[in-house]
């Protein structure tokens, strides 16, 4: 074959489809933010390895005629770019003659790119979703258990006001993959749905929801923490004052429930009758008296999320038990999670680098090949400038086992 075929244009291209058809969790998140970057690099400014999204305001209600003119409160959430990549190395006589062994070299490349990309948009994810079903340690291989586990993930993305537009997915680890079909093989209907989870051995997308399995679903691991009483009346925000904690840490990740607290409708702000849920934001050690939690205590206003304060004199919950360990596969709405692949900066004219860089749906992939003369090597980098933020965490729910 001639060495022709093998350019950094086709390259790139054949790289960035490749990402696409690899990515599990970041194919089904808004990728939407890129715009921001390249926008404003157009405009003759970079702006910086940082961007702070903007989330749109909330207003109430006004009942009566008169007007109560509201301040408008946009909150912003920040989102961090990295670069990474993966390099390979070819020989003259292999991008001679074998294009094939090449094409293998560049799919394992972009697979280790795929992976990291995954491994830390799941880890975010962990870190930042507070909603959360199912028991750790059990997992629902039963009809009854499976349909429960799933309508229970709907549940929640619904009672948060996700919308139901066909946006949304759940990522599963391979344990809770086998386990939810083994709990499906009892249904009767749908059969080809059935009948394709046989064959593949995969969930298929159904009752509202589109599958995949993906290795990187991360295992949170409690601290060995045990809850002690809330420590004071009234309290709001994000910090919560405890009675010293006892036990241990209690790691960042872990979800908490808290006395008296119970969730509301984010638009109508009437009650759904679940307890709220919170996250940990950060390792609390044993004799701490505050917690970080995410999302902040808000009883009142445009933003009211809980129905009252937690009640002082009583114990929070933690999900788990002490240094328990449970697999977080991760229930979500597209707009819970935005991913950015940004275009970067090209070599200039002149160091006889080849540069191809390609965006599609959000996604860009840059290739740089130069040739170092003394080995006979063509060296070929691939490189991604990306970054994860939890835009709108509330729309996504950990599905624990």
């Amino acid at each position: 074959m001639s060495n022709s075929l093998i350019t950094c244009n086709i390259v790139a291209k054949e790289a960035l489809a490749i990402l696409q058809n690899m990515l599990g969790f970041a194919a089904n998140v808004n990728t939407d933010w890129q715009d921001e970057f390249s926008g404003n690099m157009s405009r003759g400014y970079a702006p910086g390895t940082t961007i702070n999204i903007k989330r749109p305001p909330r207003y109430t209600y006004r009942a009566g005629r008169v007007a109560i003119p509201q301040v408008t409160t946009e909150t912003t959430i920040p989102l961090t770019l990295s670069q990474g990549g993966c390099d390979l190395n070819f020989t003259g006589l292999e991008k001679t003659l074998l294009l094939k062994q090449f094409e293998n070299k560049m799919q394992a490349a972009v697979a280790a790119v795929c992976n990291e990309i995954d491994r830390q948009g799941l880890d975010m994810a962990r870190l930042t979703v507070a909603n959360a079903v199912g028991t750790p340690g059990t997992f629902p291989t039963t009809t009854a258990t499976a349909l429960a586990a799933i309508t229970q993930v709907n549940q929640k993305l619904d009672e948060n006001a996700a919308p139901r537009d066909k946006q949304r997915a759940l990522i599963l680890n391979p344990a809770m993959n086998a386990s939810l079909i083994q709990g499906f093989a009892g249904l009767f209907n749908n059969q080809t749905t059935l009948g394709t989870q046989y064959a593949k051995g995969m969930m298929v997308d159904s009752l509202g929801l589109a599958y995949a399995m993906d290795q990187n679903v991360t295992t949170h691991v409690n601290g060995a923490a045990t809850a002690t009483n809330v420590n004071g009346a009234g309290q709001i925000g994000n910090a919560l004052t405890i009675i010293a904690l006892a036990g241990g840490t209690l790691t960042r990740g872990s979800v908490i429930t808290l006395p008296g607290v119970t969730a509301v409708n984010p638009q109508s702000r009437i009650t759904t009758g679940s307890p709220q849920q919170f996250v940990v934001t950060a390792d609390a050690l044993v004799g701490a008296t505050t917690i970080f939690i995410s999302p902040a205590i808000i009883t009142s206003g445009p933003f009211q999320n809980v129905t009252a304060s937690p009640t002082t004199g009583a114990a929070f919950v933690i999900l788990g038990a002490a240094s328990a360990a449970y697999g977080c596969n991760i229930g979500y709405h597209r707009d819970a999670f935005t991913l950015a692949m940004v275009p970067m900066a090209e070599p200039a004219t002149g160091t006889g680098a080849k540069v191809s860089q390609m965006t599609d749906n959000g996604m860009t992939v840059k290739v740089t090949q130069f040739y170092d003369g003394v080995q006979d090597n063509n060296i070929m980098r691939l490189d991604v400038l990306f970054g994860w933020a939890a835009t709108y965490p509330e729309l996504a729910c950990k599905l624990v086992a």
